[in-house]
């Protein structure tokens, strides 16, 4: 079985082909500026293929992305009937989903209703979910989503201390991001130690330009740092993450700033960005850094406070913890970042290896031999989870296709 998945941004198309019976990919690319003129990165094992292509709209960006799948010189398929569905991030989807779904109407729909709480990923999830249904009917299409990893957590994590009828009527409560990777990292932790998924308590620290932490007990999600919307939670690359709700009108009060502006300083311009005055990146802020930059260093450094106090506090809500686990960008790459947050966690048990964490993008236990709780880099696979939520969502519909 072979699944196509797709990773649909306002002006952006990341897409993966793999073979689900062995789980390998088999090319993958990236389609930009759409909307603007366009352009295509195909990356197969044994060659990349790039290209300036006119990409008016999402159709034009699918369809330049099944083209490529099928050409003689750098595609992977003969036929457009080895695609036996496709599997489709979507970031929100509110209290309506657990589980990863076949896409309806009733399902769109519901995508539709997460408008207001994904305003800039649910839209284009959608549009590229219509674009396939469009170019490709017939072929299964199947929504993965964000939220559904923590779908489970208990109400005294998910709910905000404001006046209950107002979580009765708009639905506002934490729902928590990036689930499919919090998921495949916390699983892949598990195998790696040796152990049952469903007896481990394991943290899990997502850091990229998002970032997010979430509790892992027994294979379950019972608590996240993002909250209602991605704008809760860490420090992050431009996102302020946790915040005095008071700030926020005095912010606007003071910069004469409408709820949207205010929205986009703290979206846009805040997190480690905002405290540097340098940059979102984390190699600009070690160089600022490094020359004496006090704003960069003041970043950096809360940065990592904030990362420690977050896996601290769901020790706690835990009892306990046996691994924690850096992946994503700067959980992945950023070698001081692991070593810095873990300075802080001593007293659980967290005793590090130097020399193992002196690596880059690579799966590594970095624990020091005897360690008490095992800290672990796994590079993250978002898409591979996608494709096999994908594959069962169709299996299990009892969908025939032909391998």
């Amino acid at each position: 079985m072979n699944v196509l998945v797709l990773n649909c941004g306002s002006s952006s198309l990341k897409y993966q082909l793999l073979n689900m019976e062995t789980e390998t990919l088999l090319v993958k690319g990236l389609c930009e500026r759409i909307g603007i003129d366009g352009q295509l990165k195909h990356e197969r094992s044994d060659k990349t293929y790039e290209a300036d292509l006119p990409m008016p709209d999402h159709d034009a960006a699918v369809k330049i992305v099944l083209d490529a799948l099928l050409d003689p010189s750098h595609g992977v398929l003969k036929s457009m009937d080895e695609i036996h569905a496709v599997g489709h991030r979507v970031v929100h989807g509110g209290e309506h989903f657990s589980e990863s779904v076949l896409i309806d109407d009733e399902v769109e729909k519901a995508i539709e209703d997460c408008f207001e709480l994904a305003p800039l990923h649910n839209p284009p999830n959608l549009t590229g979910i219509r674009a396939c249904k469009h170019i490709m009917p017939g072929v299964p299409q199947v929504a993965v989503f964000d939220t559904a990893f923590h779908a489970d957590m208990p109400k005294k994590s998910y709910l905000y201390a404001i006046p209950y009828a107002l979580y009765e009527k708009y639905k506002i409560r934490k729902y928590g991001f990036h689930g499919t990777s919090h998921k495949y990292v916390s699983m892949r932790a598990a195998e790696i130690l040796g152990k049952p998924y469903d007896k481990l308590k394991i943290v899990t620290c997502h850091l990229g330009n998002g970032a997010s932490v979430c509790a892992v007990d027994g294979g379950r999600s019972v608590d996240t740092s993002m909250g209602m919307t991605p704008l809760e939670g860490l420090i992050m690359g431009t996102r302020s993450g946790d915040i005095d709700p008071a700030v926020v009108t005095f912010i606007m009060q003071k910069e004469n700033l409408t709820a949207q502006e205010t929205l986009d300083l703290l979206n846009k311009k805040s997190g480690v960005l905002g405290v540097s005055g340098v940059s979102s990146d984390f190699r600009d802020l070690d160089k600022a850094a490094s020359e004496g930059n006090e704003q960069a260093k003041a970043a950096l450094e809360s940065y990592w406070y904030r990362v420690a106090r977050y896996v601290g506090s769901y020790c706690a809500a835990m009892n306990g913890v046996d691994a924690i686990v850096f992946t994503a960008g700067v959980g992945e790459n950023h070698i001081q970042t692991r070593e810095e947050v873990c300075k802080y966690l001593g007293y659980l048990g967290v005793d590090v290896d130097s020399g193992k964490n002196n690596v880059r993008g690579k799966e590594v236990d970095f624990s020091k031999d005897g360690a008490k709780v095992r800290t672990l880099i796994i590079p993250t696979n978002e898409e591979l989870v996608i494709a096999r939520d994908t594959k069962l969502a169709v299996n299990n519909s009892k969908i025939a296709f032909s391998k």
